[in-house]
């Protein structure tokens, strides 16, 4: 099967923009004239530039029941850019992408060009080559090698847990992926330090919304990234956005755990809903999605013991 063209000089990476009708969090009123404007500015300067616009994942901040009039205004928002879109966890309804989600409206309606699946996703002619585009949505495998197929470079999008330098402690470690030149990773909205595992550059450029009620997420500016053939680093390009002060409320912020804390969130988040099951187990379905990574060799066998909690009922539908 051939892979779709693109003709462009370059790419434009936005990450997980959470589109939602009403504030999620702790955002104020007016989040979703925010975002949207957010989504118009990164596709009008993706034009400008002459660059394809990639989603990394996490488009909408809930997978479904979106209201229609917000689905049609980003359908006639991105109809004329036709951007790639990777599926993030929170596109999926119950830990899997369905028809009845909001993204899945989006491309029938032809105004995307959806990332589902795990492997090659486009070739981008540029001027200085032919670009492989691949990616791995949320829940699926990474590559374990690429074949460049006569590219002059290649480039995958994820949307997974990924260890950086400052984010440490999660279930994916960089490592060099044969064939693989550049892996840019969704997910994880704060900016990470490039890592460089051999000739594979890892990248999580942080995403475009501020959602995280923190001083952390205060101080940075939300941006996206420009990616053009012979890049050493992802081009930063802050999107423009209201002040702190106009988006969030006025009140201390909650003491941040450290990553021994999150852990031991995690094995408590894990120990009340362990013992639910039937549909309840549908819950900690999601929680494991999140959580887990295919590529660990325990992951296997928690699923197995998931199974075993719901009842066995989705054993077919394991992510």
């Amino acid at each position: 099967m051939s892979l779709p063209r693109i003709k462009a000089d370059g790419l434009m990476i936005v990450c997980d923009p959470h589109v939602a009708a009403t504030p999620p969090g702790h955002r104020l009123e007016g989040y979703r004239e925010q975002i949207l404007a957010k989504l118009a500015a990164c596709l009008e300067r993706a034009r400008a530039l002459n660059l394809h616009t990639v989603i990394a994942g996490d488009l909408f901040h809930w997978p479904r029941e979106n209201p229609n009039s917000l689905v049609v205004e980003l359908i006639e928002l991105f109809r004329p850019h036709q951007p790639s879109v990777l599926v993030g966890n929170h596109d999926k309804y119950l830990a899997r992408f369905t028809r009845d989600v909001s993204l899945a409206v989006l491309d029938a309606a032809g105004a995307v060009r959806l990332i589902s699946e795990p492997g090659p996703a486009f070739l981008l002619e540029t001027p200085a080559g032919t670009v492989l585009a691949g990616g791995s949505p949320d829940g699926s495998h990474l590559p374990r090698q690429v074949d460049p197929g006569g590219a002059v470079e290649t480039i995958w999008f994820t949307h997974h847990n990924i260890t950086f330098p400052d984010h440490e402690g999660l279930v994916l470690e960089p490592r060099e992926i044969p064939g693989l030149d550049w892996l840019v990773n969704g997910h994880i909205h704060r900016p990470q330090p490039m890592v460089a595992a051999g000739a594979t550059r890892w990248c999580n450029p942080g995403n475009i919304t501020r959602l995280t009620f923190s001083a952390r997420t205060k101080a940075r500016v939300p941006a996206a990234s420009v990616w053009r053939p012979g890049a050493q680093e992802l081009e930063t390009w802050p999107v423009p956005a209201l002040p702190w002060e106009k988006v969030f409320p006025d009140q201390p912020f909650a003491p941040e755990p450290d990553a021994k804390e999150r852990h031991s969130l995690f094995l408590k988040g894990l120990e009340r809903l362990a013992w639910r099951r039937t549909q309840e187990g549908l819950g900690l379905k999601d929680f494991l999605s999140a959580n887990l990574s295919p590529e660990h060799a325990e992951t296997p066998l928690i699923w197995e013991l998931y199974e075993e909690v719901a009842g066995g009922k989705d054993r077919p539908k394991r992510p």
